[in-house]
């Protein structure tokens, strides 16, 4: 809780930094065709959720090799004691700041100057592999081929990755719901007693909600790509190293597995969603557009606050039942699956469009016409949607 808070200061302080330089050298997302922001707005947030999360976690990685053997007497008789752990992890975390960093880099470069998608999907890939194959992080689950559980993970990965950059489309939004996947993957590391992985995600978590003070609506700041991927690939990391069956019964073992992909139900529908529409529309998955699921909300007569609510209140929904995954025998977890499912049917129903009869008064009669109901106007700032798959 401590490293949290103290995230959450430093990113709300350094936030309100950066957008103030931002907008003094010209770093922003101009209004314009499918954007929806009426004035120019500050690029830069990626910035401080990188740098809030990575610099902490790479000071103490050299700390543990610097200090693993004899630690000075100021470090602390608890932290001294879990040095050597960190100097073991050293060079796994290294892996993972550095493939962060060369995300963060691409994206503050595809910020200023559009990078096509192959180039972006190909360093995604290029990411993911060294996160699964040299740093060690894959995942185990019940698959006995390393080359399967490592080809796996990085599709994961890169799948994560893009979800929460399509997730960047409407203020608020892939920030909030991502500190809302954290918050439920730091219950479920805590509870299994894995420090490192509590002390990551708790960074993290605290540098989103210092960033979203000031990105919530109307965000004075966006995330941009250099924010949005480094996001996807932190959460994504996060479910790949945190241990979901440790204290499981042995009956819902099996289902503990799962809850990744139920804490993260809604933005991988959302991903999946807008992939198969573009498609049964014969466009490109790779062309960003407004059919979103935040945006089909926003049609249905939603505010922008409103409908990046409800896909909070959704995303909690389904993350409250994951933590319950590890403690419930197996009849319990199918029950909490099939909740997930009910929640992604309910808003699949919900974003559907509205069709109403309109009744008119006529001197012989009302007589009923049928049209669609009209878009309300709206005046979110989104954010550009600019992912190798938009």
């Amino acid at each position: 809780m401590a490293l949290a808070l103290a995230a959450l200061a430093a990113s709300a302080f350094l936030t309100g930094v950066v957008r103030r330089l931002a907008l003094a050298v010209g770093f922003v997302d101009q209004p314009g065709g499918r954007k929806t922001h009426a004035a120019p707005t500050a690029l830069g947030g990626g910035v401080v959720i990188f740098w809030v999360t990575a610099a902490p976690l790479a000071l103490a990685a050299l700390a543990g090799v610097a200090w693993q053997e004899q630690a000075p007497a100021w470090v602390g008789a608890t932290v001294a004691e879990h040095l050597p752990g960190l100097a073991r992890r050293a060079g796994a975390l290294g892996i993972l700041l550095g493939a962060a960093g060369i995300l963060h880099v691409m994206g503050l470069i595809d910020d200023r100057h559009r990078l096509g998608p192959k180039v972006k999907l190909a360093v995604q890939f290029g990411v993911a592999f060294l996160i699964a194959g040299p740093g060690g992080m894959r995942f185990t689950f019940f698959i006995p081929s390393e080359l399967l559980a490592t080809a796996l993970t990085v599709l994961w990965i890169v799948v994560i990755i893009n979800a929460f950059n399509f997730l960047d489309n409407m203020d608020g939004l892939s920030a909030g719901v991502a500190a809302i996947c954290g918050a439920i993957l730091l219950s479920a590391a805590a509870g299994s007693g894995q420090i490192f992985v509590s002390a990551f995600v708790a960074l993290f978590l605290g540098a989103l909600l210092g960033f979203l003070i000031f990105n919530f609506a109307p965000a004075r700041i966006f995330m941009g790509d250099a924010g949005s991927l480094v996001v996807g690939l932190f959460i994504a990391v996060a479910t790949i190293q945190t241990t979901y069956y440790q204290q499981a019964q042995p009956s819902s073992r099996f289902f503990s597995a799962f809850m990744p992909l139920v804490a993260l139900a809604v933005p991988l529908y959302d991903f999946v969603s807008v992939t198969l529409i573009r498609l049964a529309q014969g466009a490109s998955p790779f062309v960003g557009d407004q059919q979103h699921f935040s945006h089909r909300l926003v049609r249905r007569g939603m505010s922008t606050r409103q409908a990046v609510l409800t896909i909070y209140l959704a995303t909690a929904g389904t993350g409250l039942g994951a933590t319950f995954l590890n403690d419930l025998p197996a009849f319990g977890a199918v029950l909490v699956l099939l909740q997930a499912l009910l929640i992604v049917l309910i808003i699949a129903i919900l974003e559907q469009p509205v069709r109403t009869t309109l009744l008119t008064s006529e001197p012989g009669g009302n007589q009923p016409a049928s049209g669609a109901c009209p878009a309300r106007p709206h005046h979110d700032t989104d954010e550009p949607e600019s992912s190798s798959l938009p």
